[in-house]
């Protein structure tokens, strides 16, 4: 008898084994895959949490006086303030992808493109948020030798707390992006975005 790549089905069907190949996941398996998520959603929020916190702090930083500095007079600051809010949305979408993820075991996008783009954004978003609050970091010391510390000390306390937020999130947005690159090393090396 000839060896056929079809399979007959009971109600004498031909089907192609692997037209309907599914990976198979043992209990505990789905259990260290479903705490895996939950790490990767608890990074993201907390990267959202922070630079959300950072770009209000940031809005709202202005002196006591009504004729003084405010946060939209410094390049730097307005740049914190932007590449935090983008990262905060971007975190904002990548909260919902894990919840979907979690909840349905699939990936919002096919898994090919999920995994370098959740890779390749996360790299790409923590560089940015690490040069604009390095930036801002710069502006914040060179703005404590000069008079505007002394005389506005309110306005120069919350652009530190922002800029502190701000490298918060990037801490936790590297967090993210070391689980995204092992799962971009795990789709490499055996075709799925998990190890096991």
């Amino acid at each position: 008898m000839e060896s056929s790549p079809f399979l007959m089905r009971s109600n004498g069907e031909q089907s192609s084994p692997h037209h309907h190949q599914h990976h198979f996941h043992s209990t505990v398996s789905v259990q260290k895959l479903r705490r895996f998520n939950t790490l990767i959603l608890a990074f993201r929020v907390s990267t959202f949490c922070f630079c959300l916190a950072s770009s209000i702090f940031m809005l709202t930083t202005s002196s006591s006086n009504s004729s003084s500095i405010r946060w939209f007079d410094y390049h730097a600051f307005r740049f914190v303030l932007v590449s935090n809010a983008i990262v905060a949305l971007y975190s904002f979408f990548e909260m919902g992808a894990s919840v979907w993820e979690i909840s349905s075991g699939a990936t919002l996008l096919p898994e090919f493109l999920q995994v370098w783009f959740d890779f390749g954004h996360d790299q790409v978003f923590a560089y940015l948020l690490l040069s604009a609050n390095s930036a801002g970091t710069e502006l914040a010391r060179t703005l404590k030798t000069t008079d505007t510390c002394t005389s506005t000390n309110s306005f120069c306390v919350q652009s530190d707390i922002s800029i502190a937020l701000g490298f918060a999130g990037f801490l936790f947005l590297g967090f993210s992006s070391l689980l995204s690159g092992f799962r971009v090393v795990c789709f490499i090396l055996k075709g799925s975005r998990f190890h096991l």
